[in-house]
């Protein structure tokens, strides 16, 4: 009895020993797998100069277009052109209704022929007063007087004729003709309106030169001064055609148009096959300083702003540095300030690292397994 109740307590004891090492065994944690090595890529940060490229979209126009009119006012009778028509130099492109103009000079030139008769007539009684002032007839003043009324009527005269001159060229000025050759490229005017002196009738772009016209904001317009004369700036390309042909910037607008507040620019196509309306693409190149450059998949984001993993090649580790991006140039990203030339930071990978975390260059040999 003894022996059987001395073998059960040790039973139990065995027992609850076991229980303990299994809640014991459930209760240790097992240690944490060291941080792998990463594999990253890397880039060497460097200063170098490089060119901004941009494209805008151009419409082709003349160098030289006018916007004709009529130096006189009157009602349109005709007009012999329409837009798109090619004229030549001198060609009678519109006129007006030469009725009023016509009676203005028939009274200039009866005005003229008055004046003459009165020249003439002031003239013969001086002749006559000077003769009866010799023979002691009549008196100095009289003939003063004489000769006064003489020089008079003679200005009237000229007067008159210059009257008669100024309003045949306003009953010239209703014909209204090509100053040169050219293409008509807008019609303001239709038979029977009645224009005033200068109110323009057609638009004329004349034969020569083409440029491409298009605008830029005003934070492109000092590097487009820059541009001007400037052979290899510039390249045109028409709509609808695969052939990029030079272009010169000629002209950056002073002021910015009060409504866009843009900056209009012309630039020169040279001999380029462009049509007048046609619509073009203009791409400038641009020379940028050289500044620190990075790819954009470098960058991530951090506390609301940009930062790179910097590696320390001592130590093979990696510390996020903060920079300061100052543009996009294309795939990379323009570094004002954080980083100088010669660091080494991390171009691939950058959203599983750490801080201080170990890493390894892609391409390396993996470390060896005490390490890992």
């Amino acid at each position: 009895m003894i022996r059987a109740a001395s073998a059960v307590r040790q039973s139990g004891h065995l027992l609850g020993l076991a229980a303990v090492a299994v809640l014991l065994a459930g209760c240790a944690r097992e240690q944490p797998a060291p941080e792998p090595v990463r594999a990253v890529r890397t880039a060497t940060v460097a200063a170098r100069p490089a060119e901004t490229r941009s494209e805008h979209a151009a419409e082709i126009r003349a160098r030289t277009e006018l916007a004709l009119a009529f130096q006189v006012p009157g009602r349109l009778r005709r007009r012999h052109v329409e837009a798109g028509d090619a004229v030549r130099a001198g060609q009678p492109l519109a006129e007006l209704d030469p009725q009023d103009l016509a009676l203005a000079q028939r009274a200039a030139q009866a005005a003229l022929q008055a004046a003459e008769v009165q020249a003439v007539q002031a003239a013969a009684d001086l002749a006559r007063f000077e003769g009866l002032r010799a023979q002691g007839f009549v008196s100095e003043a009289e003939l003063e007087r004489r000769r006064s009324a003489a020089r008079a009527a003679q200005a009237q005269r000229e007067q008159a004729l210059a009257q008669a001159r100024a309003q045949g060229n306003q009953a010239a000025y209703s014909r209204l003709a090509a100053p040169a050759a050219g293409v008509v490229t807008a019609v303001m005017a239709e038979p029977g309106a009645v224009l005033a002196a200068g109110s323009p009738v057609l638009r004329l772009a004349l034969d020569g030169p083409r440029d491409a016209v298009f605008v830029v904001p005003e934070d492109a317009v000092a590097s487009l001064r820059a541009l001007r004369g400037r052979a290899d700036a510039a390249e045109i390309r028409v709509w609808g055609q695969d052939a990029w042909w030079p272009a010169t910037v000629r002209e950056v607008a002073a002021a910015a148009d009060p409504g866009t507040r843009a900056f209009q620019v012309k630039a020169e196509v040279g001999d380029a096959r462009v049509e007048l309306g046609q619509t073009a693409s203009v791409r400038l190149r641009t020379p940028a300083d050289a500044a620190l450059r990075l790819p954009l998949t470098a960058l991530r984001e951090h506390e609301g702003g940009s930062a790179v993993w910097r590696l320390d090649p001592a130590t093979m580790t990696v510390r996020l540095q903060p920079v300061a991006v100052a543009g996009v140039d294309g795939a990379l990203a323009v570094v004002a300030s954080g980083v100088t030339a010669g660091d080494e930071v991390v171009t691939a990978g950058v959203h599983v690292l750490a801080e201080g975390q170990k890493v390894l260059r892609w391409g390396d040999d993996a470390p060896p397994a005490a390490a890992r």
